[in-house]
């Protein structure tokens, strides 16, 4: 008879802490407990990945009545319904909420609707006073969206409250440039909100591609999102209050902005100065400027783990810490926060612990996809990593594809490919176009298994389509 309560307490129940414990259950058959203090799912089930990629669907449809149109159909424009969306939206969260207590019910873990923190390397403490013991401890509590350190950040939302809003605003300032800022950037924008968006370095994306986001900042900008790279903000006060009326007077029209739009949005608009000169009002302020790991008020300090940078659980290959029965996934250890990744990490987990299989995890060539309009695919290295690597060979066509052509659309699609010249492998893949997530997902395969370019050419092209063009590249662009 075991000397713990459980073999296994995962403290969190999002995607990757709900797949160690079923599988660890399920198919390892050990005793596990789960605790959630907030709802099944997580960031990406809740407030992240599923609700945004729905947003994203959703925001798509604003340009298909006018590309109807050019093909023949006689398609009025229409109004979005905000109301009517985010009742079916939260309908199908809850839906899927229920899936996952009932995935976890059905492998036989024990669940707590309930915080739990650590009081030792085997002990943990539910927010009822009640202590559970386990062989071993499995933190997987997420990250969550920081405001920036600067007076009045709390005149701003972060992403978690965009699908909690009664009604959408009219004008809306998104503070940040990475893919979550502009993501929502082009959501909302597809929405018919007027969108301004203010990133303090030089290009949106950083980290990525430099000519596909390149790409994808000049795409924005032609959808309509007013765009300031260089710029942040000054200050920020609520409309009305003396701070305010002493920043000056924000212009009631401006083209630049659009046409007057203010309206009631929580406790009223927000006036903002921004370094590049700019006072404006706002409806609503946005911070997309970062997210920090869930390990406040965790009990880590009891058993004596350090924290690394950002707040982040620190771990080895294998997902431990420095207390052996302690083991953390996913966004809280700060490594690569995608969902697939953090499912992984809880897999590598259970196949080391219970399994009797040593599983590192493996972070090579993840392929990613931002969600923006249109969509970066990305896997591997951009081409500005690669050349200071080693001597490259870079493939790249940037084109109109047909189907917005036809429709006089002046959207443009990038296909991208990065070869070493010594090796000729392909070290990465970036393609910035409609439905490009879906595609670097089957070009990853071919990028994780070592392909080289003549393998590309060597596969015969799919026509007509955009994709295409990954196969039929066959003279450098450039070599670095």
């Amino acid at each position: 008879m075991s000397d713990f309560d459980y073999d296994l307490f995962v403290i969190g129940g999002g995607s990757g802490g709900v797949r160690a414990a079923r599988v660890a259950a399920g198919e390892a058959g050990a005793k596990v407990a789960l605790a959630e203090e907030d709802r099944y799912g997580g960031t990406c089930v809740i407030r992240g990945c599923v609700p945004k990629k729905l947003l994203v669907f959703a925001s798509e449809y604003r340009d298909m009545p006018a590309q109807a149109r050019a093909y023949g159909w006689d398609i009025a424009d229409g109004a979005f319904d905000w109301h009517a969306f985010r009742e079916k939206l939260n309908a199908e969260l809850d839906r899927l909420e229920g899936v996952y207590r009932k995935l976890l019910k059905g492998s036989g873990v024990e669940t707590f609707d309930t915080r739990a923190t650590i009081k030792d390397a085997h002990t943990v403490t539910l927010s009822t006073g009640e202590e559970k013991t386990a062989r071993h401890i499995l933190i997987a509590t997420g990250g969550r969206p920081v405001r920036p350190d600067m007076p009045n950040a709390h005149l701003g939302m972060v992403s978690d409250d965009i699908f909690h809003l009664e009604k959408l605003p009219k004008r809306i300032l998104i503070v940040g440039g990475g893919y979550i800022a502009c993501e929502f950037a082009c959501i909302l924008n597809g929405l018919g909100v007027e969108v301004t968006q203010f990133y303090r370095g030089a290009q949106i994306l950083r980290g990525f591609d430099e000519e596909a986001r390149g790409l994808i900042a000049d795409a924005m900008k032609d959808r309509g999102v007013d765009l300031h790279t260089g710029t942040t903000i000054v200050e920020m006060h609520r409309v009305g209050t003396p701070e305010a009326e002493a920043m000056g007077q924000a212009p009631v029209d401006d083209a630049q902005y659009g046409q007057p739009g203010i309206e009631e949005i929580g406790d009223g608009p927000v006036r903002v100065k921004a370094t590049n000169g700019v006072i404006r009002d706002f409806d609503a302020v946005f911070f997309a400027t970062g997210r920090a790991p869930n390990t406040d008020g965790l009990g880590l300090e009891n058993v004596g783990l350090d924290l690394g940078r950002n707040g982040a659980v620190q771990v080895d290959e294998y997902s431990q810490t420095d207390v052996p029965s302690i083991y953390a996934i996913g966004d809280v250890t700060d490594r690569v926060n995608l969902t697939p990744v953090a499912i992984r990490e809880g897999m590598a987990f259970v196949n080391t612990v219970f399994n009797g299989v040593p599983t590192p995890v493996d972070h090579d060539l993840i392929p990613s996809a931002v969600f923006t309009q249109p969509e970066m695919g990305t896997v591997g290295l951009t081409e500005e990593e690669a050349a200071e690597q080693e001597e490259i060979e870079v493939y790249c066509t940037s084109f109109r594809p047909m189907q917005t052509a036809f429709a006089d659309a002046p959207d443009r699609v990038l296909m991208k490919l990065i070869v070493s010249k010594a090796s000729r492998r392909v070290l990465g893949c970036h393609i910035v176009a409609p439905g490009a997530g879906e595609m670097i997902q089957l070009a990853g395969i071919a990028v994780k298994m070592g392909a080289t370019k003549e393998d590309f050419d060597r596969t015969v092209a799919v026509h007509p389509t955009m994709s295409e063009e990954i196969v039929t590249m066959r003279s450098p662009t450039r070599t670095r």
